[in-house]
This record gives C-alpha cells, sequence and structure tokens, in this order.
C-alpha cells in the first residue's frame, strides 16, 4: 500500500496535535494543583538564546496547518506574529489548528501530491515539492516545536511521559 500525502502530513500532524493538546491540559491542571499561574509559562525558554513557549505552540500550528496552506499557495514563509492572550488562548490556538486540519479531506490533500513549494525568507528560496517538502522540512520543525513546547512543560514539573507526547496512535484495524 502507498502512503500518501494527506497519511504523511495531515494524519501526522492530528496524531502529535491530540499529543500537545492533551499535555496543554495536563499542563493546566498540574499548575492549578500547584496554585501556580500557567500564564507563568508562556515566556518560558528552556536556554536563553531558545525561544519561548509561546513561540513552540505557534511553530506548532505553522508547520501543521501553515505547511499545507504554504503547499496550496506554493510559497512558505517564517511564521508571523505570536499568539495574543495567556495559557487558554493557547489551548484554544492548537484546538483551532486541529479543527481546521480535520476539515481538510484526504482528496484535497493528496491532490496537492507532486506541487512545487518553496521555503522563502528574505530573498532566499529553497525549492521542493510537496512530499519533500512535508517530509524533509515540515515534519522535523513541526515535532521539533512540539517536542520542545512539551520540554518546557516537563522542565516546569509537570509529570507528563512519552504516551502524553505521542497522541492516538494509528493503529491496524481489527
Amino acid at each position: 500500500m502507498a502512503t500518501s500525502l494527506y497519511d504523511l502530513s495531515v494524519a501526522s500532524y492530528l496524531q502529535t496535535l491530540g499529543g500537545v493538546a492533551g499535555y496543554l491540559e495536563r499542563g493546566l491542571a498540574h499548575f492549578e494543583e500547584n496554585n501556580t499561574d500557567p500564564n507563568e509559562i508562556l515566556e518560558t525558554r528552556l536556554y536563553p538564546d531558545m525561544l519561548p513557549f509561546r513561540f513552540q505552540i505557534k511553530s506548532i500550528q505553522h508547520h501543521s496547518l501553515g505547511a499545507i496552506e504554504g503547499i496550496k499557495k506554493g510559497v512558505f514563509t517564517p511564521p508571523g506574529s505570536l499568539p495574543e492572550g495567556g495559557y487558554a488562548e493557547m489551548q484554544k490556538f492548537i484546538a483551532e489548528t486541529r479543527e481546521a486540519l480535520q476539515a481538510l479531506t484526504r482528496e484535497e490533500v493528496d491532490g496537492l501530491a507532486g506541487k512545487d513549494v518553496a521555503f522563502q525568507f528574505g530573498e532566499r528560496k529553497m525549492p521542493f515539492v510537496a512530499e519533500t517538502f512535508v517530509m524533509s522540512f515540515s515534519l522535523p520543525n513541526f515535532y521539533f516545536h512540539a517536542t520542545t513546547a512539551y520540554d518546557i512543560l516537563r522542565n516546569k514539573g509537570v509529570p507528563l511521559g512519552k504516551r502524553d507526547f505521542m497522541g492516538q496512535l494509528r493503529m491496524k484495524a481489527a
């Protein structure tokens, strides 16, 4: 069986976004149980030269839904402004990303296969086709930022494990 562009991209994004939504919920519960303001984490970084939690959440959206939108337009650029608001708004941002991806049809996404797309920053352009863009650029960035947000929560004491990150597995139907 061949793997489709939809399976490589949207199905993979949705699996991990389910994990992201779950670990954000566990983070909120942890902060509430410990009388900690969850908004304090928004500017938290793992290291001074790394971007903060808020940027990680934006990048999760940008390298999933934004990647599909970039393929459709034929150009993908660095993320724009960061999402406004507090922790609850970050959760809403992820929920809206999931909803938008769930609305995409398999046919719509698979129809983008072979389409040219360029990552453009400034005057520089990196050419791809949809499949190689997803596999060699979008997914690695998506997982990097999802992992970094997870790690920031872990660093703040949120009791998370690998299963919290992975989301709902796509197992063989019985």
